[in-house]
């Protein structure tokens, strides 16, 4: 079956199943779990901060920090195509009693003065601007230069705002600009990124920051019923993510480019080229061509897996799973269906 729905659906690597058979473990509540000590200090090494926290997922780790950073009653910023928005069921409002206020902007790119006119003044009527939140690579597949995250962080630290970067994806950004993550990370006091999205760990992502930060967040998460005993067994599965498979981004964003590059050749199929920086490959297709549910389960008939449409436009991603040579096979089936 080839899985072009997400880059979290990729099968964990021999070399990972054997360390998870192995993984030393403790109870992570206790603090007595090795394996997740050594992910932790690894991912803040990698990341240029004092101290981490493995969580079960990215919306977990996104909405810890969103509990962490703010007090009930304040207004978070968020562009208003953030995946903190749009993708995590409301929770912000649910879990932290804050609400979020978007920013009509592109990718994440925010104008500056635009999001200096959001933050609020010390006003008996209004909320207090208790976050910035930034998202890089963001979901719609393009990626934030470093100027522009100095920018936002700059105008931040002038505020006293936090900024928690969603950086789920946060390796293929860095290798899109070809810089190293910590780079990134500098312009954010928080990080969340996923080990289970492109680097094919089966579970978690991790909460990045300093000890102080991190100290207040190991307490909400457990609050947020996110102690998970003895988890070194997926914590062995991350280390090879973030010793091995950060070095191997390069061929999913070669192999979405060249994706992108084929499609482009099919009549009534455009591809979105200005969103093409990482790997993921967003498309339109008329429904004169072929009608979403009959391409989806013709698709699927080859063993193809993709997802629907998502606000007009078709979504592919390529991963670890993904060959070329499954991309020929793909673009021929799309070829023989339309």
């Amino acid at each position: 079956m080839i899985d072009l729905r997400s880059d979290t659906v990729t099968q964990q690597t021999e070399k990972m199943r054997e360390a998870m058979f192995k993984a030393e473990v403790g109870d992570d509540v206790y603090d007595d779990d090795p394996t997740v000590k050594e992910l932790e200090a690894l991912a803040a090494k990698m990341l240029g901060k004092e101290a981490s926290l493995f969580v079960p997922s990215g919306t977990f780790g996104n909405q810890l920090s969103l509990l962490t950073h703010t007090k009930r009653g304040d207004e978070v910023i968020v562009a208003n195509d953030a995946h903190i928005l749009f993708h995590e069921v409301g929770a912000a409002s649910t879990i932290s009693g804050v609400q979020l206020r978007p920013l009509e902007c592109f990718g994440g790119r925010y104008d500056i003065k635009n999001l200096e006119s959001l933050i609020r003044e010390d006003d008996l009527h209004y909320p207090e601007t208790g976050l910035i939140c930034v998202e890089n690579a963001h979901g719609n597949g393009s990626v934030i230069p470093l100027s522009k995250m100095k920018e936002i962080y700059d105008l931040a630290k002038k505020h006293d705002i936090p900024v928690h970067l969603d950086g789920a994806r946060i390796f293929n950004a860095a290798t899109a600009l070809n810089v190293k993550p910590n780079e990134i990370a500098a312009y954010a006091d928080s990080i969340m990124f996923c080990i289970s999205k492109g680097l094919c760990a089966p579970v978690g992502s991790l909460l990045v920051g300093d000890k102080n930060f991190i100290s207040k967040a190991k307490k909400n998460r457990k609050l947020m019923g996110g102690g998970l005993r003895q988890v070194g067994f997926l914590a062995a599965a991350g280390l090879i993510s973030l010793k091995e498979m950060v070095n191997r981004l390069d061929i999913d964003h070669a192999n979405a480019k060249y994706l992108a590059d084929k499609l482009d050749l099919f009549d009534g199929i455009h591809v979105i080229r200005e969103r093409l920086d990482i790997n993921l490959v967003f498309f339109t297709m008329d429904d004169s061509i072929i009608k979403e549910d009959k391409f989806i389960k013709e698709l699927l008939k080859k063993d193809i897996k993709i997802n629907g449409i998502e606000c007009g436009e078709y979504r592919f991603a390529t991963n670890n799973d993904v060959t070329k040579e499954n991309i020929d096979y793909v673009l021929d089936c799309i070829k023989e269906i339309i």
